[in-house]
């Protein structure tokens, strides 16, 4: 499955270090192209090469450099078919809402959608079954929105481990309790980030809000959807078989890339064996991978043999750290089975997880074709 055309694509908070990172995806995008970018109204009305701090390793796009910035009002991004929102979550809320409104595809990496009732939370690697909801959202609106509508990726220390639970329920049935430790890097607290005598020759076992995120979204994220007698759907959130997430954040002096300490037990009697685990961890495909989204990876799960492995500087950047990789996989005595997984919480984490979003909802027809040239 292909997309046969190029859609235009505008971006949110272009000029913040996760709108950095969404151009620097899309410039060589095989049919996303950018066309509009929005930040503040400091730095609409400038080029971006004039608008931004760019921190990332690459120059900027030259696609992008002489592109005026607007401010994040849906009238500058009409033409386009998808917006991407890097904004942060002081703003983001009533400026995705006003891009809802004005019928545009809104795919956001900020918080304040998560929650909603109506509003998918999509790690694509895991559920894209949720978007059957979007039709729902449309409808409530008064009028109903015929194309506008807002997809949420997950927090970034929730996506790496909802991987490898999706991919064990789809294995060996349900998960009755999850433990989870987090090694999380710097970057996920954005640019400037924490004082640099706050983290060197330190670990910091506090991060504002991220063990409730992780323990909250891990349930709509692996639950499924029901539906009413009067036909109204929701998000179950793994009721039909309860799960218990325990979730413990630590940051630590590391750039990029989340380390997490897993362990967790099956409903299922006798659980199954460490062999087993990696089998079905190595075998675990994506839908979005399956159906042709160019970004997404083709190991969905990479699973280490080595005893030391993952580790951020060797292993968050294979894939350009669109899939989660796996190590350690062995018996735990008060559990079941224990790991450690590794995700790079800038990509697969951030922007990368909301363009394969895009990817799948162009591919399966969720946003409509662009106009004819």
């Amino acid at each position: 499955m292909t997309a046969a055309k190029e859609y235009k694509v505008g971006v949110l908070g272009a000029t913040g270090t996760v709108g950095q990172r969404f151009i620097a995806l899309l410039a060589e995008h095989p049919f996303f192209v950018i066309h509009a970018l929005g930040a503040s109204q400091r730095s609409a009305g400038k080029p971006y090469k004039e608008a931004t701090n760019w921190k990332q390793t690459q120059p900027i796009p030259s696609a992008v450099r002489e592109m005026t910035v607007y401010e994040c009002k849906p009238e500058h991004f009409k033409e386009c078919a998808v917006v991407f929102s890097g904004l942060d979550a002081e703003v983001a809320g009533d400026i995705e809402q006003s891009f809802r409104l004005a019928e545009l595809a809104v795919f956001s990496n900020a918080k304040n959608y998560r929650r909603d009732p109506h509003v998918p939370l999509i790690v694509p690697l895991v559920n894209t079954s949720h978007y059957s909801i979007i039709p729902q959202q449309r409808a409530l609106h008064t009028p109903p929105l015929q194309k506008g509508f807002i997809v949420t990726n997950a927090n970034c220390s929730t996506t790496a481990v909802v991987v490898p639970l999706a991919a064990l329920e789809r294995a060996f049935g349900p998960i009755e309790s999850c433990m989870i430790t987090t090694m999380q890097a710097i970057s996920g607290a954005g640019y400037p980030g924490i004082p640099s005598l706050d983290i060197m020759d330190n670990v910091v076992p506090y991060i504002s809000g991220e063990e409730e995120k992780i323990e909250w979204e891990t349930l709509k994220i692996l639950g499924g959807i029901t539906q009413a007698d009067d036909g109204l759907k929701a998000f179950d959130m793994h009721a039909r078989q309860p799960l218990r997430v325990s979730a413990s954040c630590n940051r630590v002096p590391v750039i990029e890339g989340h380390t997490e300490c897993v362990s967790l037990r099956f409903a299922r009697r006798p659980p199954p064996s460490p062999q087993q685990v990696r089998e079905a961890l190595q075998a675990y495909t994506s839908e979005a991978y399956a159906i042709g989204c160019p970004s997404a990876p083709r190991h969905t799960v990479f699973v280490h043999e080595e005893a030391d492995r993952p580790q951020p500087r060797l292993d968050r950047d294979y894939q350009f750290g669109a899939g989660v990789s796996v190590g350690r996989v062995r018996q735990c005595r008060v559990l079941d089975i224990k790991f450690v997984v590794l995700a790079n919480n800038v990509a697969i984490g951030a922007a990368t997880s909301s363009i394969i979003n895009a990817e799948y909802a162009v591919l399966k027809g969720i946003v409509g074709a662009p106009p004819q040239a």
